[in-house]
């Protein structure tokens, strides 16, 4: 679908659970044209695709689908780096992929002791990243289509979980609200008598 839309679309496992697919762009857009472009490949992967894909961003809508991740074009979001070591207990690493290899990976397999000797053998599967770079024209006309069809901007990630029995985050505590950050402690006075060492008693 991506090499539909004029984009050459590299994979990789997160180094826990997931898949990033990576996709080098021309440097002319702002991060709103393309986190609008994201958001138009994830719906446009879900409406060919009903019966395994969502973009449901809560986990109790998704079911067993495979959630396409549209916030990774959030502000504050990065993917981990390829080949990067990740914090699991079995060090795995964030392994660049073919699309051909996808389906027999097991993340669990790439580790920091195993990723050397495979890249040995078949070769770094990203090696021919940087040769092309494509342009967002096409999901950025599949955006508009949806913005026509009512559908727009996508939820952000939220800063508060969700409550219980809603489709909404919960409001932030009454001391956040302001800042997004806690206020902080005051420290409690203390009393010079609370520190002062009482003398014992003298036997006569």
């Amino acid at each position: 679908m991506l090499r539909e839309a004029g984009l050459e679309a590299f994979p990789k496992t997160s180094g826990n659970r997931g898949i990033h697919v990576f996709a080098p762009i021309l440097p002319q857009h702002d991060y709103i044209e393309v986190r609008h472009a994201v958001i138009s490949a994830a719906r446009e992967l879900e409406r060919r695709m009903p019966d395994r894909v969502t973009t449901a961003w809560w986990k109790e809508e998704r079911g067993e689908k495979v959630f396409v991740d549209f916030n990774q074009a959030a502000r504050d979001r990065t993917i981990a780096g390829a080949y990067s070591p990740r914090a699991t207990a079995g060090a795995t690493v964030s392994m660049p992929l073919r699309w051909e290899e996808l389906d027999d990976a097991q993340p669990a397999d790439f580790t920091v002791r195993t990723v050397p000797g495979i890249v040995a053998e078949r070769g770094d599967a990203w090696a021919s990243l940087g040769e092309k770079a494509g342009d967002l024209r096409v999901l950025l006309e599949w955006w508009e289509r949806d913005v026509a069809n009512g559908q727009g901007e996508m939820p952000y990630p939220p800063t508060t979980p969700r409550c219980r029995g809603s489709r909404h985050a919960c409001s932030p505590p009454a001391s956040t609200r302001r800042t997004g950050l806690p206020r902080p402690r005051r420290p409690r006075p203390t009393s010079p008598r609370s520190t002062r060492r009482r003398a014992a008693p003298r036997r006569g």
